[in-house]
């Protein structure tokens, strides 16, 4: 990564380290958005580096046991991808600015799922988390509960001293004129699956090759470029899992694959698949 001598954002975070804030200063209530709402309880599945389609389809099976009572709360994942680029609900090709032989040779894949939004990417050093929400049960808004997950991010990103703000004319999160966050969600009946990114240690080289989100001409960033260092992903990870019960009023309980597995019913956990993922946290 190119070598910066910009010292504000990391003198921010010694600070806010030297004061005692560090993940601790996440449970004070410092714009919490779910004041005066009961704390529930949710699953967090922290996950490994694991496969677009196979996490798709771990939220998708999570999506249907929610719907049909199967599952009986909401279930946090948080996990990394291996390279990937993304088409939402309103396309993207027209944004992809290499073509498609180019990803091929790069071993990067092209799928086209069901969010919303644009084309995106996600890779290693991205934090991506799924949250899936029984948004009628939660008695969440869909545009109330897409702004929680904006304000996730920037509550995470405050703890190393990085401001990220909204824009009010595209979703997700910013640093400046630069992205650093996106998000698309879908919902089928009231239950949210998809969510948001975080670029944490990311290679920004991929954003080169489209339009991020749909949008011409903006450039991207991570937490490791505006910091001039890399970021304990664990640490990020733990702070995500703190200010989404901060914001969204719920309690993330750890819960294991095999656990997460015998509740969906899987009895053959065929090799590939999502219940097959390596270095996978199991609690219990």
């Amino acid at each position: 990564m190119t070598e910066r001598n910009d010292t504000t954002n990391q003198q921010s975070t010694i600070n806010n380290r030297q004061s005692g804030s560090g993940f601790a200063g996440l449970r004070k209530d410092h714009g919490n958005m779910s004041a005066g709402r009961a704390i529930g309880e949710c699953y967090l599945l922290d996950l490994p580096v694991l496969e677009y389609n196979a996490a798709l389809d771990l939220q998708r099976q999570l999506v249907a046991a929610r719907i049909d009572g199967t599952l009986d709360r909401d279930v946090v994942l948080i996990l990394e991808h291996p390279a990937v680029f993304t088409l939402g609900r309103r396309g993207g090709l027209d944004n992809l600015k290499v073509s498609e032989a180019f990803l091929r040779m790069k071993g990067i894949s092209l799928v086209q799922i069901e969010r919303g939004g644009d084309i995106t990417y996600h890779g290693p050093g991205q934090l991506v988390v799924y949250p899936i929400v029984d948004l009628r049960a939660a008695r969440f808004r869909v545009v109330k509960f897409v702004e929680y997950l904006e304000q996730m991010m920037i509550r995470t990103l405050s703890e190393w001293g990085i401001d990220g703000k909204r824009n009010p004319a595209n979703r997700g999160v910013w640093v400046g004129p630069s992205k650093i966050g996106s998000l698309g969600i879908a919902v089928r009946r009231s239950v949210s699956f998809h969510g948001f990114a975080l670029n944490v240690n990311t290679s920004l080289e991929p954003f080169q090759w489209v339009n991020p989100c749909g949008l011409a001409g903006v450039p991207v960033t991570s937490m490791e470029w505006e910091l001039g260092e890399t970021v304990a992903m664990t640490d990020v990870r733990e702070a995500i899992g703190t200010v989404f019960q901060d914001i969204c009023g719920m309690r993330p309980v750890p819960i294991g694959m095999d656990d997460i597995g015998n509740r969906l019913g899987i009895e053959d956990r065929a090799p590939g698949s999502w219940c097959q993922v390596s270095g996978v946290k199991n609690y219990g």
